[in-house]
């Protein structure tokens, strides 16, 4: 096995495993010929948002924001309701759903999520753009791709951000996340349902921009096509893991930039 660098880990260079059979040019020959395919036949593309859209917990602040949860959780009394490992998981999400799973439909649990929601707004300001995402969008509704956000964060950061970034216009009214029901995140599809149905999409015409199994497993519950985006190589073995095809995930959304610009 060899190592080729990931490019867009702002923390160093990574690696990603690549088979000793398999050279660099043709990796990057197959992907692209795979990704160019694929772009070709679609119409309607579908973002998860923190990931792919930008960095919404950049460093370790998911983990602060856990915490934070767990904390909130301990001053009421409650810190029972999460095993030892779930008190323990950076995850805000996984907090959030542990509880929801043992009090579904709770006033504790509408707290607890918003309390949530109002840790991703106040993140939103210091969010990281994912390098090549405004081009990238920008570029593919250019061309006539329709796009929706699809997302476990909540609807209202995600409008926070794209209109602090200008880019509301390419994704409203198409913006679908967290739900009070918080069984239906992903890997879910429900928000990629919603998705489709309110534009009118064919999940054969359609693609899913992730970066998480969750991501790729909501996106074949639906039928759809999956590119996943791997910003270092703990991302990009995870997706590996889950089933992706090599030749649909990218390191940098920059290959992707220049697949869609080639199709325009």
């Amino acid at each position: 096995m060899v190592r080729r660098p990931l490019g867009n880990d702002r923390r160093g260079p990574d690696t990603q495993l690549v088979d000793s059979e398999t050279t660099e040019a043709e990796l990057v020959t197959e992907t692209n010929g795979a990704l160019g395919d694929l772009v070709a036949r679609v119409r309607h593309v579908v973002f998860d948002f923190d990931g792919p859209i930008c960095l919404l917990f950049p460093g370790d602040s998911a983990e602060r924001v856990a915490r934070d949860q767990v904390n909130w959780l301990e001053e009421r009394g409650l810190s029972g309701l999460l095993t030892e490992q779930e008190r323990d998981h950076p995850d805000p999400h996984l907090v959030l759903s542990a509880v929801a799973g043992r009090h579904p439909g709770s006033d504790l649990v509408a707290e607890l999520e918003e309390l949530l929601t109002q840790q991703e707004l106040r993140k939103v300001p210091r969010a990281w753009p994912t390098p090549y995402a405004y081009p990238l969008i920008r570029t593919w509704v250019a061309v006539g791709a329709r796009m929706a956000i699809a997302t476990n964060n909540s609807s209202r950061a995600v409008r926070k951000y794209l209109a602090d970034r200008e880019l509301t216009d390419c994704f409203a009214p198409h913006i679908y996340g967290r739900t009070q029901d918080l069984s239906l995140l992903k890997p879910h599809p429900h928000t990629l349902q919603r998705a489709l149905n309110a534009m009118g999409a064919a999940p054969d015409s359609s693609v899913m921009i992730g970066d998480s199994p969750t991501d790729y497993a909501a996106a074949r519950e639906m039928g759809m096509a999956f590119i996943g985006y791997a910003r270092n190589e703990e991302v990009g073995k995870g997706l590996l893991e889950a089933g992706v095809a090599p030749q649909y995930v990218v390191e940098s959304l920059d290959r992707l930039l220049h697949v869609v610009r080639g199709r325009s």
